[in-house]
């Protein structure tokens, strides 16, 4: 689940399927920078992982929804949270590389 969430793609599509339900070209032409079979792979696990539901469509032009899920919606906001935690603590993060870095200290 870490692995999940620390993905900028996962974190993404979630972020944009908060607002509303996406068809796949949809979510294809909002996401810039995502090719489709990374938009498709990373659409499979959120499927799987309960955090995206995934609704088909019959009729003339079958299609198929996705929305966030209940579940994806209760960890949405800690995953912001984390990162303004990081965005507030960049200069810090930024400083103790750069002294690990100069230390030349390995573990």
């Amino acid at each position: 689940m870490l692995r999940r969430t620390g993905d900028k793609w996962s974190v993404l599509l979630m972020a944009v399927l908060a607002q509303r339900p996406y068809g796949f070209n949809e979510l294809d032409r909002a996401v810039d920078g995502l090719s489709r079979r990374i938009l498709t792979r990373t659409l499979r696990a959120l499927v799987r992982d309960g955090l995206v539901d995934r609704t088909p469509n019959s009729g003339p032009a079958a299609r198929v929804d996705y929305a966030l899920s209940d579940l994806g919606r209760s960890l949405l906001p800690l995953i912001i949270e984390v990162g303004r935690w990081a965005e507030t603590h960049e200069h810090d993060i930024r400083n103790a590389r750069a002294r690990y870095d100069a230390d030349g200290e390995a573990c």
